[in-house]
């Protein structure tokens, strides 16, 4: 019972968040100030809860129920603030929701609606700001560009928002009648380049407070990986070139859909519109069926994307991906990939099929070799061998089945400090070549454990993984 309140409290105060904001709202805040001071109360009023759970304790409440209070009101202003911010702060609450099935399930519960708003929603900037934008960024005459504009936005994220809107194609040939494209407008928030690096800035200094939410996840490698990759992300003429590529790649494919791009200014894309499912809406509603197939096709565009565009989609959080009424996975938002010219690193698919092997030697060579293991470390091949086994289980079967319940184990066993595998992790060594590949493949991961879905993801490997063979 107490559970269910938690997420109707949540609930009411994240939609509270939503309401009137297109009259209070203005640009994102640009001094760091204003922005740090919102951030600065979180630790104060983290700090004020644990003074308040002290005082419970000493009257004799449990220590659980004050646990679960303290982590509820955190996590309630954490998710509150980050999407009032947007910007890094907005991006960096999307990408800890792509982690939240390895949360204890008596955590996770009342932290999934919550989670699911920041992946699909953030309070929306004024029509003006809007207009003035796609002025600057589309010529004076923007609107002769379009048969229709909707100025309410359709979603609204960390560094933009969605407007739909129906484009005017020109026409094939002189007097033909004009032809209309239904498309998708990503305007970017006035001052979110300066939001993001103020924003990134602070939230370095505020990790350890994360660890109320998730104890044992280190925050510090992922706010630095998302501070060397998101300005990326503020570019929009960078973003077409990417999506362009993948549309390209991807062209007349019965699986994938990437909508093309109809135009692009350094902060305005312009973009075919993608009807279907929210990927959030099949987490939670959709039946056994649906979420085994959307589960094997972002597997399928995980692995296939570098073979088939040299490209790694880099931002695998729900809100990116649409389920189309044909069966196809749409997908959006391309400001976040990873650059993989000649594909998939082959040493991935060559140590996995080796550890699959059990030859626990050439796996320690092999991640010798790479930078996993540093030259002067004497690990144990064949603990190597038992620390990776429990992570590459999905494949070693024919078909396998992700489950919040299998994620989570593998946080706990990676995470307790009495745990081999915690020990053993802490010698091993991430390569900046990897770094990208191995966020978005966890990220990957805990979509598919959200998913809960079943499929043959040995075969998918098997099809696009370089260095992966088949295992007898």
């Amino acid at each position: 019972m107490r559970g269910e309140w938690h997420k109707l409290l949540i609930s009411k105060a994240v939609d509270r968040r939503n309401v009137g904001h297109n009259d209070l709202v203005t640009d994102i805040p640009r001094r760091a100030a204003s922005r740090t001071a919102k951030l600065a109360a979180l630790p104060l009023g983290f700090a004020g809860r644990t003074v308040l759970g002290l005082g419970k304790r000493v009257t004799g409440i449990a220590t659980d129920v004050i646990s679960a209070d303290i982590q509820q009101r955190t996590a309630e202003q954490l998710f509150s603030v980050l999407g009032q911010l947007k910007g890094g702060a907005m991006k960096f609450g999307q990408a800890l929701s792509v982690f939240e099935a390895a949360m204890p399930e008596e955590m996770a519960g009342p932290y999934r609606q919550a989670l699911t708003k920041l992946q699909e929603a953030a309070p929306p900037m004024p029509v003006a700001s809007v207009h003035k934008a796609l002025a600057e960024q589309l010529g004076e005459d923007w609107r002769d560009k379009f048969a229709e504009f909707d100025d309410n936005p359709a979603a609204a994220a960390s560094i933009g928002q969605v407007h739909r809107a129906v484009w005017k194609l020109p026409p094939s040939r002189k007097g033909a009648k004009p032809k209309t494209l239904a498309v998708a407008v990503k305007v970017q928030y006035p001052g979110a380049g300066e939001a993001l690096l103020a924003d990134l800035k602070q939230l370095g200094r505020l990790a350890g407070m994360f660890k109320v939410i998730q104890p044992g996840m280190d925050m510090k490698p992922l706010l630095t990986e998302l501070r060397e990759r998101i300005t990326e992300e503020l570019d929009y003429a960078m973003e077409a070139e990417t999506q362009t590529a993948f549309a390209s790649a991807f062209a007349g494919d019965p699986e994938i859909f990437v909508p093309r791009v109809v135009a692009s200014a350094p902060r305005v894309l312009v973009t075919e519109w993608v009807d279907g499912t929210p990927l959030a809406k099949i987490i939670s509603d959709g039946t056994v069926e649906e979420r085994d197939e959307a589960g094997r096709l972002m597997a399928t565009l995980h692995f296939s994307a570098p073979a088939r565009a040299g490209l790694l989609h880099a931002d695998p959080h729900p809100g990116n991906f649409r389920i189309l009424p044909d069966g196809r996975l749409g997908v959006i938002d391309f400001g976040a990939v990873a650059r993989l010219p000649d594909g998939h690193p082959e040493p991935i698919g060559r140590l996995v099929r080796l550890a699959l092997a059990g030859d626990a030697a050439a796996v320690a060579d092999g991640l010798r070799e790479e930078g996993f293991i540093k030259p002067d470390d004497d690990l144990d091949a064949e603990a190597v061998l038992a620390f990776l086994r429990p992570m590459i289980e999905p494949v070693a079967v024919d078909e396998f089945r992700f489950t919040r319940s299998w994620i989570r184990s593998e946080a706990a066993r990676l995470s307790s400090p009495k745990s081999p595998a915690f020990q053993l992790s802490r010698k091993l060594n991430l390569p900046p070549s990897y770094l990208l590949i191995h966020r978005v493949t966890l990220g990957s991961i805990g979509v598919l454990c959200q998913l809960e879905a079943k499929a043959q993801y040995r075969g998918i490997l098997e099809k696009w993984l370089p260095g992966f063979a088949p295992v007898s």
